[in-house]
């Protein structure tokens, strides 16, 4: 019988093999259990979120189980989902048959590659889109009128009302009686109670108008009460404070920079550099609205108010919808249709045509504030115009505010100048001519 050399080398060869692929399988599932489905969904915010959704087909495909999903009809395992998430574009040269299709399906668009993400990080997300989806609780509206407020009180307000009338209906009882046992005492007296008759007078009336001095003054007191009236009511032309208008769809400023902190200028960009802040085109509301097809509410939940208001996540959803109809956007096929229709909004914010005013001047240069004329809008469901917009108020503003010197070389000669002149450190933008005529009129 012949001797097989090599046996008991190729036996420890095969076992050692054996060994570190269960190791490798079990580094692999411990990475998999390790994973943490909390931080898988910040990052998922963070990077996936624009193009991608749980449950829905956005920019990019629905990504709930997305690792089982793969395995399970493509036959594809955790390290080609490395591969494609760090370097997409090098999955589809490399003739990848799946990457490839995915290419195609999604207008030959590759996905943003993600280099600086570690497979760690890919883990967590991995993790965070097979977990279970949660289910929103209800949100529950406390009662605040009704049974709800008698039972905490323990007499209810009908009770109270009862008593009170009952109390009321004795006292007039106990009046009626005093006053006959006082008028039977008279009588019984020999008092007669019955009142003379009045003499004859004449009628306030004819007494004024013969009094020359005070017909003068009535009518003088009422010339000057409606002189003010009338001057009051002229000097509210034109003037809209606290005007708020329904608008065809509904924009929250409380929920986009409040909630969201979304940037003024983002959406109004022109007022960096243009005369008016610009209405944004819907267009820019794609920019998000492409992947974010739902309202699902503040985190910390909505308050009582908006309950009340109407303002639940189904209403937000429904504005969301309509901003599709008129932007011609097919939820479905992720395209648009070009059957747009034009938005009617209302303009809240409006000077006389005789009136200049600069955006950019005062947003790029001076550094004013958004809120400094429109209020806090980042607290506005409903936006509302906050300031008068008057001459007078406009001309406050310009005599109270400091002008920016600090970082603008333009005002460094001038600066010097006017200092000496006035005699001041700071400078306001009266001191600089923000007061003459020709500034906002012309």
């Amino acid at each position: 019988m012949k001797k097989v050399l090599y046996r008991n080398q190729l036996s420890k060869f095969l076992g050692i093999n054996l060994i570190a692929i269960m190791l490798f399988s079990v580094s692999l599932f411990s990475q998999s259990e390790n994973a943490d489905p909390a931080k898988g969904k910040q990052i998922f915010n963070q990077n996936c979120a624009s193009c991608h959704s749980l449950d829905r087909k956005g920019t990019g495909p629905a990504l709930r189980n997305v690792e089982s999903r793969l395995a399970d009809e493509e036959g594809l395992d955790r390290e080609w989902i490395y591969a494609w998430v760090k370097n997409s574009a090098g999955v589809i040269k490399s003739g990848d048959s799946y990457a490839n299709k995915v290419f195609a399906e999604y207008n030959n668009t590759a996905m943003t590659p993600f280099p600086t993400l570690s497979n760690e990080d890919i883990d967590n997300i991995l993790a965070y889109t097979a977990a279970k989806e949660e289910k929103p609780a209800a949100s529950a509206v406390v009662p605040t009128t009704g049974e709800g407020s008698s039972d905490s009180s323990g007499v209810s307000n009908e009770v109270i009302l009862g008593a009170l009338a009952l109390v009321f209906a004795l006292l007039v009882a106990m009046l009626f009686m005093v006053n006959m046992t006082l008028r039977n005492i008279a009588k019984a007296n020999g008092i007669d109670v019955e009142r003379e008759k009045a003499e004859k007078r004449i009628p306030i009336w004819k007494a004024f108008v013969k009094n020359q001095f005070l017909v003068l003054v009535s009518v003088v007191f009422l010339l000057l009460t409606s002189a003010y009236f009338v001057y009051g009511f002229f000097m509210q032309v034109g003037i809209d404070q606290g005007y708020e208008p329904i608008q065809p769809i509904h924009f929250s400023h409380k929920v986009h920079a409040g909630d969201n902190k979304v940037d003024c200028k983002y959406c109004h960009s022109s007022a960096r550099v243009s005369k008016t802040s610009g209405i944004p085109s819907l267009n820019v509301c794609m920019n998000c609205h492409k992947s974010i097809y739902e309202y699902k509410g503040n985190p910390e939940g909505p308050s009582q108010s908006d309950i009340e208001n109407g303002y639940t996540n189904e209403f937000y959803t429904k504005e969301i919808k309509k901003l599709y109809a008129a932007v011609g956007w097919d939820e479905e096929n992720q395209k648009y249709t070009g059957e747009s229709k034009p938005v009617e909004w209302v303009r809240i914010h409006n000077l006389p045509d005789f009136v200049y005013f600069n955006h950019s001047q005062h947003v790029t240069v001076a550094g004013v504030e958004c809120q400094t004329c429109h209020g806090p809008i980042e607290e506005m469901e409903v936006v509302s115009q906050h300031a008068p917009l008057t001459m007078g108020w406009c001309i406050n503003c310009h005599r109270e505010t400091n002008v920016k010197m600090e970082g603008n070389a333009y005002y460094d000669k001038i600066h010097k100048e006017l200092s000496k002149k006035y005699g001041v450190e700071k400078l306001t933008a009266a001191m600089q001519g923000g007061l003459e005529c020709g500034k906002c009129h012309y």
